[in-house]
């Protein structure tokens, strides 16, 4: 065994809940089918696309009397994606259902992601080997990836490993650019009558894989726990210090609900929304305007001293900047064959010509920013063309132009505080953290559950656990069709089909509930500090889940 801590020591004996009927064993349940299900927009075209697993029933599972022994079924296993806490316990849990099944089954794991598969680079797990990973953080099992799985190739390559290692089925485990090549692999499998069955499971700490049925990725509730720790720490030290601002980045790109569930657990002074800025189409001068206000009036009452939330997406959902980065984008994908671009040696020779490529509002946009901010909307893009927010310093930007206003309000006579500001990024340190109680119980259910959907025979789904907020004893366990949750989006300029992203609704009771105390959270100091996540003790302290979902569940039993 390699070597280990105490605590990680402790947490391998862990042994976490089953969902529901799923503790009964795998012998001992079987499936129900449930009314047929639609795509969630652009059901035509994502009908045409999957012709063959579109429109499948929703799945449940309950106890029956207990089968005999099942035939073999092999199974491998691909970790897609950034990581994500609990990782670790969907490989466990579907290990260990599937040896319960027949302890003939293999389970075979791919490496390095989906280009695992392609390669034929893999791992065939042994009760050793698994029981060194048990409750662990991180995805370093079997290590993860980003390469998509979309081609004629790719899919042939993946039906030969498939047959060379005898695998009746294939586990997904990712978030939704993740589990939308899932289903494409699923539709080209079954198309092709090979036999091959695809499962995927939902992960992603940014929490935008949910929906009706999804009520939560995993992952996002052991992140967002431990970026809330940091952010009460720092809350504790500005609170001892009384002498700086603290402007604090969290991870997600797409979606705020890292920041706000942190947020509800924190109660800092200023929380930034991505999806309210946008909808309520804030310029970047309004959002400087508002955290100055607020930065002046603790100021002008002695309190120099405060926290900002501040998402990493915030600068795309900026109308204006928005707008200019899109421009951007084309304009630079473009240029890499341009040579009077690619000649050009000077930084502001380059942004000279940029922008007159750009239209005036956008150009004029570009021009205001500080040089920093420029460099690193020049940098390299991501797979999909776009801007790397990550390395966009969102949270540097607004404290030079918060500190601008503020000197001229002192010179106006309107401020008499001191503004002092650190910046600080949380992402990684929550991707890869030892999963909470409620992240090992929740994974280990959905690799035990991606198993009783392989063994009834389904494909195309993504495994499903349901009433969250209940003991694990009242989990459900559920299969939901991976083509429920698709519509189409423009993809490189290129209409694709993919699974929806779930963004904070501002008129939904998590926003809401920051939004009725955001007031006085900013001029009050009602901080919040959350402390590290407990596995040991009373359940209201071990097992608690996230706000969000808390706040989510809690108006859906109203309706």
């Amino acid at each position: 065994m390699r070597n280990i801590s105490p605590l990680q020591k402790e947490r391998l004996n862990y042994q976490p809940k089953l969902a529901g009927v799923l503790k009964n064993g795998i012998k001992n349940i079987s499936a129900t089918l449930g009314e047929k299900t639609s795509a969630v927009k652009d059901a035509d075209a994502i009908q045409q696309l999957f012709a063959n697993i579109y429109g499948k029933e929703l799945v449940t599972f309950s106890s029956t009397e207990a089968s005999g022994e099942f035939d073999v079924k092999n199974v491998g296993v691909i970790l897609s994606g950034g990581q994500a806490p609990g990782g670790h316990n969907v490989i466990a849990g579907l290990y260990d259902a599937l040896k319960q099944a027949n302890p003939k089954n293999e389970l075979f794991g791919f490496l390095g992601g989906p280009s695992g598969i392609v390669d034929g680079n893999y791992v065939k797990f042994t009760d050793d080997f698994i029981n060194e990973y048990r409750n662990t953080g991180g995805f370093d099992i079997i290590g993860s990836g980003r390469t998509k799985l979309e081609t004629e190739e790719q899919f042939r390559e993946v039906w030969n490993q498939c047959q060379n290692l005898n695998i009746n089925a294939i586990v997904i485990i990712g978030g939704d650019d993740s589990n939308t090549n899932a289903c494409m692999l699923a539709q080209w499998l079954d198309e092709k009558n090979t036999g091959i069955q695809v499962i995927g499971c939902p992960k992603t700490i940014d929490g935008d894989l949910k929906n009706d049925q999804i009520e939560i990725s995993f992952g996002f509730d052991t992140a967002t726990k431990t970026y809330a720790e940091l952010v009460g720490n720092i809350q504790r030290d500005a609170n001892s210090a009384k002498k700086y601002w603290h402007f604090i980045k969290l991870m997600g790109r797409s979606a705020t609900h890292v920041a706000l569930e942190v947020a509800l657990q924190t109660q800092p002074n200023i929380t930034l929304i991505s999806e309210e800025v946008e909808e309520r189409k804030m310029s970047l001068s309004s959002i400087v305007d508002y955290i100055t206000d607020i930065v002046a009036k603790r100021g002008n009452n002695g309190k120099n001293f405060g926290i900002a939330l501040i998402p990493e997406g915030l600068i795309e959902f900026i109308p204006e900047m928005k707008v200019m980065i899109s421009e951007l984008n084309d304009i630079l994908a473009l240029a890499e064959d341009d040579k009077d671009y690619t000649n050009i040696k000077s930084k502001e020779a380059k942004y000279a010509l940029i922008t007159t490529r750009m239209t005036d509002n956008s150009a004029n946009v570009f021009n205001s920013l500080p040089e920093i901010i420029k460099e690193q909307l020049m940098m390299d893009r991501d797979p999909h063309g776009n801007v790397q927010v990550s390395k966009i310093e969102t949270e540097k930007l607004l404290i030079e132009m918060v500190s601008e206003r503020l000197a001229k309000l002192k010179e106006e006579g309107k401020y008499t505080g001191k503004f002092s500001a650190q910046s600080h990024f949380f992402g990684y340190e929550g991707r890869c953290a030892m999963p909470s109680n409620f992240d090992a119980d929740y994974c280990y259910s959905l690799g035990y559950n991606a198993f009783a959907l392989i063994q009834a025979g389904f494909t195309g789904y993504l495994s499903c656990i349901k009433n969250l907020t209940k003991p694990a004893t009242e989990w459900v366990a559920m299969g939901v069709p991976l083509t429920m949750m698709m519509n189409m989006e423009k993809r490189h300029g290129k209409m694709k089909p993919v699974i929806q992203k779930a963004l904070v609704e501002i008129n939904g009771p998590v926003f809401k509930e920051l939004e009725n105390n955001r007031e006085d959270w900013a001029l009050n100091d009602r901080y919040i500090f959350p402390g590290a996540i407990q596995y040991f003790g009373p359940s209201e302290v071990c097992d608690i889940t996230t706000q969000t979902l808390i706040l989510e569940q809690r108006k859906a039993v109203k309706c």
